[in-house]
This record gives structure tokens, C-alpha cells and sequence, in this order.
């Protein structure tokens, strides 16, 4: 599989340079434009429909996270490329898959490939198991939706049904299950919204999804909280309070 990838940065030599590492290093991306700018990078986004965006963070004008911000929604990789250091973790609240400090050096800018690539791959899989599980609901007499959860040591195969809650922790995300068992898989967890969300999952906060059926209460006291039925409390963040009333009907 080769990754569409758009270069941003307002430097010239700075793209001549990643466009030269990337085709001698790189060979599973395919650069299908570069901009210099915010503005030319948003019409080349709706042209090309990149997998995957190098993206400098200081920019005249809009900057990198400027950029992001402005997007109603986006699908493919980001690996920032920059020379500051202290961006890293704002980066991080982007889901980048890396960042890159100027000159690049070629090994990092090779495992950020690959770990974006790994990630895309990924998202094609899930893409093709969302159809299976839709499939699968619309016919009663096959066995109920499982997803397919892949962590350091194992593959494992679940129920819908087993998944209490979701947590995340920067590209990780920690699954809950019936029993008292969790796994960690090496996935963010919007990766997993529209996956979970057409079999009951609620995303109540920017780093949980939880599954309706194991809802006990809403707690308003110290805080807006879900209690799980497994006594645990997941947080509700206020932009979420409104679309969650709607789903759980109150």
C-alpha cells in the first residue's frame, strides 16, 4: 500500500530536502503535491485527499495547528516536521503520528513512515470490519458483532457485547471488558468512534467511549460523571452533555 502525501512548509529548500529524503527513503509514500502556506495546503487537501500530511508548525499566516483547527473534520496522518522543540505537546492533542525536529534524520523520518503506514493500514481494516459488523446486525440469525483487537502479545477477537468502556492515553487505548480483564491496544480512540458508535457506544468525553447498556447513573455531584455498571466513573465533558442527553433520551 503507497501513502498519498502532501508536504506543507513555508520554506522551499526545507521541502526540496523532505521531497529528496522521502523518495530516496521512503519508498511506500507517494508525494502528490507540497504548498507553502495554510491557504494552499486547504484547496490541495480537497484536490488530492492525501493518506498522509508533513506538516511544518511556524507558518506566516495560519501555522500547522492553525491549519488543523480550521478542518471540519480530517482523515489522514499527520507528522509534524519542525525546528522548535517545544510544541511536542500540543502536537500530541493532534494525534500526530510524529514529530520531526529539523534537519530530519533519516532513520526517525523512516519509523514515522512506517508507523503511519502501519496506522492507515489499520484504519482500512477497520473500515472493511465496520461493513462485516453492519452485516452482521442486519442479519439475526448470524452470531452478534466482534471486533477485532490487536495487542503486544496477541490478537483477540471480542463481543461488542464484552466491551464495557474505552479509555485513551495518547495513541493508546485501554479496553475494558466483562470480567474484570482490560487490553491495551496501540490505537488513538477516535479510531474506534464510528466502529463502536453503530453498536451502542457513547463518546462522553474526549478520551472515553462507553458501551449504554452498562450505564447506571448520572452522577451530578463534584462533577458531571457516568457510573458503569462495574462501579466505574467515566467523566462527561460539557460539549458532550447536550448530544448525550439526546442518546440516552433525557
Amino acid at each position: 500500500m503507497v501513502l498519498k502525501a502532501l508536504l506543507i512548509d513555508d520554506e522551499q529548500p526545507n521541502l526540496d530536502n523532505l521531497q529528496a529524503l522521502l523518495e530516496t527513503y521512503c519508498p511506500q509514500v507517494k508525494i502528490c503535491a507540497t504548498a507553502l502556506n495554510a491557504q494552499d495546503a486547504t484547496r490541495l487537501l480537497y484536490t488530492h485527499q492525501p493518506d498522509l500530511m508533513f506538516l511544518d508548525i511556524q507558518m506566516p499566516g495560519q501555522n500547522g495547528f492553525d491549519l488543523l483547527r480550521s478542518l471540519p473534520a480530517y482523515h489522514f496522518e499527520v507528522i509534524f516536521v519542525t525546528a522548535y522543540d517545544q510544541y511536542a505537546i500540543q502536537a500530541l492533542r493532534f494525534s500526530a503520528i510524529d514529530y520531526l525536529l529539523k534537519p530530519v534524520a533519516i532513520e526517525e523520518l523512516q519509523a514515522a513512515v512506517e508507523r503511519a503506514h502501519r496506522q492507515h493500514h489499520q484504519k482500512e481494516q477497520n473500515k472493511l470490519l465496520q461493513n462485516l459488523m453492519h452485516f452482521l446486525k442486519a442479519d439475526p440469525k448470524l452470531d452478534e458483532p466482534r471486533i477485532t483487537l490487536a495487542t503486544a502479545k496477541e490478537t483477540r477477537f471480542v463481543k461488542t457485547s464484552e466491551i464495557i468502556r474505552c479509555e485513551s492515553s495518547n495513541n493508546y487505548t485501554t479496553f475494558y471488558l466483562t470480567g474484570s480483564e482490560t487490553l491495551l491496544v496501540c490505537k488513538p480512540i477516535y479510531s474506534y468512534n464510528d466502529l463502536l458508535g453503530a453498536c451502542g457506544f457513547i463518546r462522553c468525553h474526549q478520551s472515553h467511549l462507553v458501551n449504554k447498556m452498562y450505564i447506571k447513573s448520572w452522577k451530578k455531584e463534584f462533577g458531571d460523571f457516568l457510573l458503569l455498571t462495574d462501579g466505574s466513573q467515566v467523566p462527561i465533558s460539557r460539549r458532550s452533555k447536550e448530544e448525550l442527553k439526546r442518546l440516552l433520551r433525557f
